[in-house]
């Protein structure tokens, strides 16, 4: 089974739940202490094995494109000054990956924003990172499903177990267990009605696709949203050949979601040897007052 070395990450979206913050700023350039959110998806990638990253933007997003490329007066000020630590880490940034870019010149749904993709992914399986995810683990959660790619050989889902109160939000996806810690998925909806619902298991962030999946998305109607919708698209492969479902490990921020954004920030803050435990203190200092 071919190995997965390419990645997509969908950033075109217009962060309508974290206005105003998103008016000028992308979402995905929102930071993580001193991290941008999508700096932390491309890195997942590139633990996974991931070579070839396309990140899918709009109108607005010319920030994500800066982040990735080399700032020579930056890089010129930091060696000047002795500051080379710092410029260490400017220049990583640059040399992660070979990113390239599109943009989806109209935000039709995140199925519309994957079809962008179809000439970059050409005939090799692919990955896709949801640019409203960051998932923080030991074992990035991307990798765990191109492992189940290679093992199974059919289409992965990233699924995660939400409340019932949650599942409406998401999706709900029909599976049988594999034996292997995997699950066999063979039917899905999106943004269930109660009675609609076919597991608590959602789709969470992450999907390893094959080339298949594109002649289907070019005849996928709008749906819920009135957007194209990749779950629409990947039911229909479940229904007809099947895919697996991964229940990843590592812990998932929505940071299109303001409480999302503000648990990353918190949580990551703590687990860092620089800050950790003075933030903490100072943490406990606060909760103190209120």
């Amino acid at each position: 089974m071919a190995k997965v070395k390419k990645a997509v990450i969908p950033a075109a979206g217009l962060g309508t739940r974290v206005l105003p913050a998103s008016k000028v700023m992308p979402k995905e350039m929102l930071p993580i202490v001193d991290r941008p959110a999508i700096q932390y998806i491309v890195e997942e990638a590139v633990k996974s094995g991931i070579e070839d990253i396309l990140i899918i933007t709009n109108r607005g997003k010319g920030l994500i494109e800066d982040h990735f490329d080399h700032a020579i007066e930056l890089e010129q000020r930091l060696e000047a000054s002795g500051k080379l630590d710092d410029l260490d880490e400017v220049r990583r940034i640059t040399d992660l990956a070979n990113i390239t870019f599109v943009r989806q010149k109209e935000t039709k749904g995140l199925g519309h924003a994957v079809l962008c993709a179809k000439s970059f992914v050409g005939d090799e399986p692919f990955a896709v990172l949801y640019g409203d995810d960051v998932i923080i683990g030991e074992d990035p959660a991307c990798a765990q499903l191109c492992r189940a790619f290679e093992a199974h050989g059919k289409g992965v889902l990233g699924i995660h177990e939400v409340s019932a109160e949650a599942i409406g939000k998401y999706s709900s996806v029909k599976i049988e267990p594999t034996g292997d810690g995997c699950f066999y998925v063979s039917d899905m909806i999106e943004k269930p009605k109660p009675d609609e619902v076919m597991s608590p298991y959602a789709i969470l962030g992450r999907v390893v696709l094959t080339p298949d999946i594109f002649p289907i998305l070019e005849q996928t109607a709008p749906g819920a949203g009135g957007e194209i919708q990749l779950t629409d698209a990947m039911k229909m492969l479940a229904r007809t050949v099947g895919m697996t479902g991964v229940p990843f490990t590592g812990t998932r921020y929505d940071m299109g979601n303001k409480l999302g954004i503000l648990q990353a920030n918190c949580e990551v803050a703590l687990s860092r040897p620089d800050l950790g435990e003075e933030f903490k203190a100072y943490l406990k200092e606060l909760v103190a007052t209120f």
